[in-house]
């Protein structure tokens, strides 16, 4: 990620509704919500979110897919972390103690989820 994209997404998550729609869409990962369903829970009319969802999109921290005449979106949790990783790419300065305390805020959920090869049964 570069400075330019870093920018675009720090933008696109300024303003409250953008920012209540992308969290609401990191919590309904991995199936995503239809546009409708998120104007809903978040009480905003469908033409204003609609706006707010292209600039998720725009930005690359979100993406959407039609499932028959709905329009499914779904957080980029790539690119989430891309963001992340630039804004402590520089971090350290070969004192990884120093980090240490991000490590394991940003592993917090992921380390707690299970690996794909574990069985459920």
């Amino acid at each position: 990620m570069d400075t330019k994209d870093a920018l675009d997404a720090f933008a696109a998550l300024s303003q409250p509704t953008r920012l209540a729609a992308f969290r609401l869409l990191t919590r309904h990962e991995p199936d995503g919500l239809a546009a409708g369903e998120v104007a809903r829970r978040l009480d905003v009319p469908h033409n204003t979110l609609s706006a707010h969802l292209a600039v998720l999109s725009r930005a690359g921290l979100i993406h959407a897919q039609r499932q028959s005449r709905s329009m499914i979106y779904r957080a980029d949790l790539a690119a989430v972390g891309a963001l992340a990783a630039f804004l402590v790419s520089d971090c350290c300065q070969g004192s990884p103690e120093v980090c240490a305390p991000l490590d394991s805020l940003l592993g917090g959920c992921a380390s707690a989820a299970p690996s794909p090869s574990t069985d459920p049964s």
